[in-house]
This record gives C-alpha cells, sequence and structure tokens, in this order.
C-alpha cells in the first residue's frame, strides 16, 4: 500500500479499525444501500436519513437510504434478507419482530435469514388521551376502563405496529378491554384523536412530545422504565403497573449470509457516528434513546428477545396471519 492509500484509508476507516484490517476487507467497493420498509418522511426514515449523512462522511463510498414499502415491513425485509450484493442493509423495527405471526409464506425467517449488524436505539412510547376523556391520570383511565368493558377505544397504525403492540401490552397486564381502530399510519390515528374520534393512541416520543406540548391532546404515562427527560412530570406505566415495558426501536440488520469483516466494519461505523455529540443530539430530539457500542451479537440477542416477547403476546390476542 503506498503513503496516498494508506491515508485514504485511515481517513476513511471507521474508528477502533486499524489501517491493516481495512485493507484486508477493501470493503466496501460500492455504495452501501440502507433499505427502510417505510415512506419517506416518517420518524425512521428521518433517523436513517440523519445516520446516513453521518456515515457518508467515514466511507469512501456513499450510504444510499432506499424506502421500500409494501405489506407492512415484508416487501422491503425481504428485499434485504435475498440481497446477494453485500451492501444492502435493512433498517427493522419492533415490527420487525411479528411479521411471521401476521403473514403466512413469508420469503424470510427474522431470525434465520437476518443478522445484527448494531442497535441505534429505542424510541419510547406515550399514552396520549384526547382532552374530553375523563381521565387524568393512568390509574384514571384504567378504572374508566373497567367500568366501561370495550367502551374505549384506541388507535393504531395497524396490526402488528407499535401501538399496537404497546396497547395489547397494556390490556393484558391492565386486564382491561379496549376496541381496536386501525389506520394506514400513525398519522391518521393522532388526528382523530386530537379531534375526539378515538379515545387513547400509544404513540411514539418523536410525535407524541410535539402534540403533549402544543396542548392538543393529554399525555398520562410512558411506556419504557424510565420517564423522558423532554416530559419529566409524565410518569412511567409501570410505576402503576410494575414490569410493564414498551417501545419501538431501530436496528441495522444484514443477509445472513454477509460477511463477517463487513458486518465488522459498519458496526464499528456505526458505534463511531452515533458516539458523536452532534448526531446524537439530533435522533434524542427525534425521541430516541441512542444505544451506546452495541455489537452484532448483542443486537442479534435483542431482536430474538423481542421476537419471542411480541409473538407470544400477539398470538394471545388470537391474530392469525394474512
Amino acid at each position: 500500500m503506498d503513503r496516498r492509500s494508506f491515508l485514504m484509508t485511515a481517513l476513511f476507516m471507521p474508528a477502533g479499525l486499524s489501517p491493516a484490517f481495512a485493507q484486508i476487507t477493501s470493503w466496501p467497493a460500492t455504495a452501501l444501500h440502507l433499505v427502510v420498509p417505510y415512506a419517506a418522511g416518517g420518524p425512521t426514515d428521518v433517523a436513517v436519513r440523519l445516520l446516513a449523512d453521518a456515515l457518508s462522511s467515514k466511507f469512501p463510498q456513499r450510504v444510499i437510504v432506499e424506502n421500500v414499502t409494501g405489506a407492512g415491513t415484508v416487501v422491503g425485509t425481504t428485499r434485504v434478507a435475498t440481497a446477494k450484493d453485500g451492501h444492502t442493509f435493512l433498517v427493522a423495527t419492533v415490527a420487525h419482530a411479528v411479521n411471521p405471526v401476521l403473514f403466512a409464506n413469508l420469503a424470510f425467517d427474522p431470525l434465520k435469514d437476518l443478522r445484527g449488524v448494531a442497535l441505534l436505539g429505542i424510541v419510547p412510547q406515550v399514552v396520549l388521551v384526547n382532552k374530553d376523556v375523563q381521565a387524568s391520570t393512568l390509574p384514571e383511565l384504567l378504572e374508566l376502563a373497567r367500568k366501561r368493558p370495550g367502551g374505549l377505544t384506541y388507535g393504531s397504525a395497524g396490526i402488528g405496529s407499535a401501538q399496537h403492540l404497546a396497547a395489547e401490552l397494556l390490556k393484558s397486564v391492565a386486564k382491561i378491554d379496549l376496541q381496536h381502530v386501525p389506520y394506514r399510519g400513525s398519522g391518521p390515528a393522532v388526528t382523530d384523536l386530537i379531534g375526539g374520534t378515538l379515545d387513547i393512541v400509544i404513540d411514539s416520543a418523536a410525535t407524541a412530545i410535539q402534540q403533549v406540548k402544543s396542548g392538543s391532546v393529554r399525555a398520562l404515562a410512558v411506556t419504557t422504565l424510565q420517564r423522558l427527560a423532554a416530559l419529566p412530570d409524565v410518569p412511567t406505566v409501570a410505576e402503576t403497573l410494575p414490569g410493564y415495558e414498551a417501545y419501538t426501536w431501530n436496528a441495522v440488520l444484514a443477509p445472513a449470509g454477509a460477511p463477517s469483516t463487513s458486518i465488522a466494519i459498519l458496526n464499528s461505523a456505526i458505534n463511531a457516528t452515533l458516539a458523536e455529540p452532534g448526531l446524537a443530539t439530533r435522533l434524542s430530539e427525534l425521541g430516541m434513546t441512542v444505544s451506546r457500542n452495541s455489537t452484532p451479537e448483542s443486537t442479534d440477542k435483542f431482536v430474538g428477545e423481542e421476537i419471542t416477547k411480541w409473538q407470544t403476546l400477539l398470538r394471545a390476542t388470537g391474530a392469525k396471519p394474512n
């Protein structure tokens, strides 16, 4: 390797990897593709585009975000699970954990056909009610639900969405009955919540915080074990229902056959990027609790635990594959 090549390798090399290691792998040889199985403009898409911009400064190749939608997240996930180019990766959310429950004859197995690269972070959710609901605390809401079995409605972005899973877990732990109203996205559900058509939405902190601060809805609880810095006076669900915990997440996954050296380089680059204050601050503003120093192995373990937790819950609700 000549001096110029050595300096270029060192310049673009992810933190923690030696130039010799980068020289041996000579990766990436072409642009990296991060597939987002959601439409452009949503919270996951916005977060991934921030990450892609930051990663592009670490590699001599571009990092391109592709929005591949359809059948929930199945079309985009299939695109990555069957990719053979070695440069295509998936950004998965909690929806990835329940696809086998909701869709028959999937072309992929979420554990066998995809492997972890890095966990970007988790995104808390917030239990929201419209301003006319006669409950100012979570205990009051649960009491109201017990007095009116099936009389309160909750909206979600559809069966298997983060909102749906969080609400079904609340129903299970609190032993209450709520009527589910699925939408084609969380935005329309929140719009109807504000308008009074729905009673409850358990929405991502990325969008819920803004609605709460505007006064258009009321926040009763946060779904993670810790309170949110942006809503310090809003208690956690677990303060009323010990053991309750729900959130969505963003994890980068690779096809099962991707080379371990490539995964190691991308993992190192992602961890170095997430450690940068500028990106960490931007992601925090989107409601994400940024992961620190995840490994491919810890990401696999995390996804496996999420699959077990949410598939067990969803099957208990009677959900069947389409």
